[in-house]
């Protein structure tokens, strides 16, 4: 028999509950992947610097190595204040956001840092053309200032997922859309005075777009009574013991986000070695993975949190009906993204202003990526729920086996027998298999069930 919440923070097993979630969730990470497209709309149709759309496919995904570390503290922090949330104890929700809070100015601060000093060191022995390494290095020495930005921003999902109160996070991301579509056509292209920044005009419109949204969403939390409610400031100095207990959660899913972006990034310099034309294909492909991928990661923030909040009831026998509900509403919903995609390939597309010679390059990659796209929903499900029983840990490891076999599988596609681009785009299929299939068996093998945190 299906227990009833006996308190708001507590969650239900129902699709209605799901979708209250999901949606909130879904519309929070849509807008931003939104901003990376729109950048890459008005780069594609910026002619003055022809190869603007293939030097941000080396840029955008650097920076996602820090957002996804973020991301990885967020998901961490997030799975102890719904499991908190789940056991009712709403005065450890306000001590562990702010010990959440120090760790991400920390790591801002180390991002910042390695920009300045490793990266352009690195690049220089990996890009081969001089133009394209000079430009990337100049944004990303200012892009990276945005990152104490995103990191404060993005805990707010730890808060407000975690919580059950998802549906506030939707006010902050439609504030920073709103604010990058107009800065990126006032700073990239220039308008009433304002000179035209190209490039580096899409860095700083991310930037104060990143500011301003986070002012929006701190402005909602405090307006709502949530700061009050969980005393969210009023214990900022260092922790040692809520600082360990954060990072016993979210440092081994800080790891696995960061390096599997890395080695995307690794991909996307394999792919600079094919050409302008790959990259800029490449570059497109992974804005649908980030726009239409949101509902996949989504459904998984939600199979996080509310898995740790039933756990955190008692519920456990509750988990696997849950998971083949969330995977059910994941699926449908992006296999009407993915028919949509191949049906229209071409209009898609030719938003970037490219030409026919791109659309043609794209369209076999697009019905490999859209594939690895129906993959991504399910394992992404299973993979957080393991994170979400606190063996991070192992999430970690099963990322680990995950990566090893892409990056082996891209060296030998790309790199070593020179095959093209679709075929190389086909590790992402091996990606969310090698990520799906250890995720299920441990799942199915009730080992987490005793787990405490």
């Amino acid at each position: 028999m299906q227990s009833t919440p006996s308190s708001p923070l507590q969650v239900e097993v129902t699709n209605k509950a799901i979708l209250k979630m999901a949606l909130p969730i879904s519309m929070a990470i849509l807008i931003p992947q939104l901003n990376f497209v729109i950048n890459n709309v008005f780069l594609g149709h910026f002619k003055e610097d022809a190869i603007a759309l293939a030097v941000a496919g080396i840029t955008g995904v650097y920076y996602l190595i820090f957002a996804a570390i973020g991301y990885g503290l967020n998901n961490g922090l997030q799975t102890l204040i719904a499991r908190r949330a789940g056991e009712n104890r709403p005065d450890e929700v306000g001590k562990l956001f702010s010990q959440g809070i120090l760790i991400g100015l920390f790591l801002a601060l180390t991002g910042i840092l390695l920009t300045y000093t490793i990266t352009p060191i690195l690049f220089g022995y990996i890009i081969n053309d001089s133009t394209t390494l000079e430009k990337a290095i100049s944004f990303l020495q200012i892009r990276i200032w945005g990152l104490p930005f995103l990191y404060v921003y993005q805990l707010r999902n730890a808060l407000l997922v975690g919580t059950n109160q998802s549906r506030y996070l939707v006010a902050g991301t439609i504030a920073e859309a709103g604010a990058n579509v107009l800065l990126d056509f006032v700073l990239i292209f220039g308008f009433a005075g304002i000179p035209a920044l190209g490039f580096n005009g899409a860095a700083i419109a991310s930037i104060l777009a990143e500011i301003i949204g986070m002012l929006v969403i701190y402005w909602v939390i405090s307006r709502k009574g949530i700061t009050k409610q969980f005393s969210l400031f009023k214990q900022v100095s260092w922790n040692s013991d809520i600082q360990r207990s954060i990072l016993s959660v979210s440092s081994p899913l800080m790891f696995q986000h960061a390096i599997s972006i890395i080695s995307w990034q690794y991909f996307f310099l394999l792919v600079e070695h094919q050409g302008s034309l790959a990259l800029k294909v490449s570059n497109v492909m992974r804005n649908i993975f980030g726009v239409f991928g949101c509902f996949c990661w989504a459904f998984a923030a939600t199979a996080n949190s509310m898995v740790s909040n039933i756990i955190g009831q008692g519920r456990q026998e509750e988990v696997w009906g849950l998971i083949k509900k969330i995977v059910r509403l994941s699926f449908t919903t992006v296999f009407l993204v993915v028919v949509t995609l191949n049906l229209f390939p071409a209009p898609f597309l030719s938003l970037f202003g490219q030409g026919p010679e791109f659309i043609e390059a794209g369209i076999p990659v697009l019905r490999v990526v859209t594939t690895a796209l129906l993959l991504s929903c399910i394992a992404t499900v299973f993979l957080n729920t393991v994170t979400a029983s606190g063996n991070t840990r192992i999430t970690f490891l099963i990322e680990v086996g995950a990566i090893v076999s892409y990056c082996i599988y891209i060296y030998l596609t790309l790199e070593h027998f020179k095959l093209s681009l679709a075929i190389g785009w086909m590790s992402e299929w091996i990606y969310w298999l090698c990520l799906l299939i250890p995720s299920l068996f441990y799942i199915r093998s009730n080992q987490w069930k005793d787990k405490k945190i």
